[in-house]
């Protein structure tokens, strides 16, 4: 069964006005190199002129240019895209780091922006926005009941450091509106979730994607977590898509010893370059375990690959999605760019993770879902692998090429009799829409309660289940949610902790149960 998006509630939580939209293109490697008219081929643009000279009906000649181009890239791979100019500048600031804005996390509430929770030391919060408040006007302008494309919003709440925007709030507990003059401020957008000991020697990295501050944010991170005790490492690659290249491989040099070959790329013309580890690096030995699933894509697998194929750790989970292309981003003169395909990388035993692509998009984009079906996140026996692309590590251990990391340790997906409908669901923000709208409601029920105290009561209840299995019938008919209750129960309690108490609790409930961190602290 899938689910019908149509009915889905939009779950907007973005720090304060940026859209992710690295998903779709599942990792790349970015040089820039700028594209003038010339380049362009005398037949196409001959066509061009006369269709914007002599047909016969009025035609927007850039649409025509952007389908052709579409076209053109669709015969190549899934990878090599173009990204109009209206898209590209969002691309490109949600893979800088940060931002200027407001910097509060929020969703659309009935057609009204409703603040989940203000970024801690932001502009916001400085100025005393709180979880709840409705923001009904920016200068003056009425955000409410309009169905607003998120674009417009977001721009309303963006803009250059140090400028001002007065905002009209609503806020609900005290009935009353409030006007604030919030001066914007540099907002930074996080690509390491979460770092934490899971146990006194044991340490937790999430990393949601590869972009230009991560390797930065990964470092202080690690040396963080050395100094709490760590001498074993777990970093978590899950659903992380891809980004930047080189962050992936500054990661690998913090693992690995200098000069073990992290990867090599080869272009069409046969050129081969190697990229090998330094001296530098903080955690060089010690037990390190990468986990991965079956959407962690690109520059995940580059790192994860890199640690497999020179013995340096364990790879846990579940066959990772199979892209081993390397993108170049080059530049038009109107602002817009191709992402286009310029080689193929290896790991450093030779093998390409380039899944097949011959059947078209749909069904490369689509083949992780078709993994349900055939059962290889339930069993690994499933997972077809070719002799034909078997290499073996330095110690001898056999890995495999042609699509996707397979783990050296197995986990299947959790809760085997939940169907896809479900897991699914709790990847999407319905859930956190669903807690927002609890809280809503019922907010001071949750005052003065310390955080043991509110564990208890909801591991104590179904309540919310229950609430939350109603919320799902009027809005995604079908979902069955019986099989999978601990699941989603742990979802809820999580959802409910982060916006009560903040991001950490929240994965210190998400991961308590989680197959894959049980797996690594029974394994050690």
């Amino acid at each position: 069964m899938k689910i019908n998006y149509k009915y889905m509630p939009i779950y907007i939580s973005i720090i304060l006005s940026v859209g992710i939209l690295i998903g779709v293109f599942l990792g790349f490697s970015i040089q820039r190199q700028s594209l003038n008219s010339n380049d362009s081929k005398a037949k196409l643009n001959k066509l061009i002129d006369f269709i914007e000279n002599e047909y016969v009906d009025e035609l927007n000649t850039d649409s025509i240019v952007n389908k052709t181009v579409d076209n053109i890239l669709a015969q190549l791979d899934p990878h090599s895209v173009y990204i109009p100019a209206s898209e590209q500048k969002e691309v490109a600031e949600n893979m800088k780091g940060d931002f200027v804005g407001i910097g509060v996390r929020f969703i659309l509430f009935k057609d009204t922006v409703a603040v989940i929770e203000p970024i801690e030391n932001g502009p916001s919060a400085n100025a005393g926005i709180k979880p709840g408040d409705r923001i009904l006007y920016a200068d003056g302008l009425k955000l409410f009941g309009r169905k607003l494309p998120t674009d417009s919003l977001f721009s309303k709440f963006k803009g250059e450091e140090g400028s001002q925007v007065v905002l009209t709030v609503y806020r609900k507990s005290e009935k009353r509106k409030i006007n604030f003059r919030i001066r914007r401020g540099i907002i930074p957008l996080k690509s390491v979730d979460a770092a934490l000991m899971l146990n006194p020697t044991t340490a937790y990295i999430k990393i949601n994607r590869f972009a230009e501050t991560t390797y930065e944010e990964f470092k202080v991170a690690l040396v963080r977590l050395k100094k709490q005790g760590a001498q074993s490492l777990v970093i978590d690659l899950r659903d992380n898509g891809g980004g930047y290249l080189e962050e992936a491989v500054e990661i690998a040099d913090e693992l690995l010893p200098n000069q073990k070959l992290i990867l090599f790329t080869k272009n069409k013309n046969g050129k081969i370059d190697k990229t090998y580890a330094t001296e530098r690096g903080d955690f060089e030995s010690g037990n390190l375990f990468v986990l991965i699933n079956e959407n962690s894509a690109s520059a995940s697998e580059i790192l994860a690959g890199a640690v497999q194929d020179n013995d340096r750790g364990t790879i846990v989970g579940r066959r990772s999605f199979g892209k081993g292309l390397v993108q170049r981003e080059m530049n038009f003169d109107d602002g817009s760019a191709v992402r286009l395909t310029v080689a193929r990388y290896y790991t450093p035993t030779g093998r390409s993770i380039q899944k097949p692509y011959k059947k078209g998009q749909e069904y490369y984009f689509r083949e992780s879902e078709m993994r349900y079906k055939n059962g290889e996140l339930y069993d690994k026996e499933c997972i077809e692998v070719a002799d034909s692309l078997k290499y073996k590590t330095p110690k001898g251990k056999i890995v495999y090429g042609g699509g996707g990391i397979v783990p050296d340790v197995f986990v299947p997906l959790e809760f085997e009799n939940a169907d896809e409908a479900t897991v699914y669901l709790l990847e999407t923000g319905v859930v956190g829409n669903f807690v927002f709208e609890q809280l809503d409601e019922k907010r001071t029920a949750f005052n003065g309660l310390s955080l043991d105290q509110f564990l208890k009561n909801m591991n104590t209840t179904d309540a919310y289940f229950v609430l939350f299995d109603r919320f799902l019938s009027k809005h995604i008919p079908g979902i069955q949610l019986a099989k999978a209750k601990a699941l989603v129960k742990r979802h809820i309690n999580a959802e409910f902790a982060k916006q009560l108490y903040g991001e950490k609790v929240y994965y210190d409930i998400l991961l308590k149960d989680d197959l894959m961190i049980n797996k690594v602290l029974n394994k050690k």
